[in-house]
């Protein structure tokens, strides 16, 4: 009998606002990356009916033209759509210890703040159509 395996995801969909400004730099070759943390709130009732809410801060890492495009147009407090995958990676954190950190590395960002956006995409709103979502499925890898 054959060993039945669920198949592989890692797909994250998550909706909030920037907690800085993003921070742009290039890799040693040129490559433009991205970094910025994003806070995503949850708001429910506990056993008592009182609202509470809750809060996660999550790092976000976006590659070439994206990681460009969202220093361009993001600021502390932008509200974005992130789709993406986790990943895990370890830096020193100085003390000479390894850190383990866990990213979102994004392949689509939309920008859902209206009042940032340049005009051309608030031509589609105009319109009614949906915004259009920066792709970075082509990313390079450090």
């Amino acid at each position: 009998m054959s060993e039945t395996r669920p198949p592989l995801l890692n797909k994250v969909f998550i909706v909030g606002n920037l907690t800085r400004d993003p921070e742009l730099r290039q890799t040693t070759n040129g490559t433009p990356v991205v970094n910025f943390r994003i806070a995503a709130n949850r708001r429910f009732k506990d056993n008592s009916g009182e609202v509470k809410e809750e809060v996660c801060y999550i790092g976000v890492v976006a590659w070439q033209k994206l990681a460009t495009s969202c220093a361009d147009h993001l600021l502390k407090g932008s509200s974005v759509y992130i789709e993406g995958e986790l990943r895990s990676r370890t830096i020193d954190n100085g003390s000479g210890a390894p850190r383990n950190i866990i990213e979102i590395r994004a392949s689509h960002i939309q920008f859902l703040d209206k009042k940032r956006m340049p005009e051309e995409d608030a031509d589609y709103l105009a319109t009614g159509e949906m915004l259009p979502i920066e792709d970075m499925a082509d990313q390079e890898e450090l």
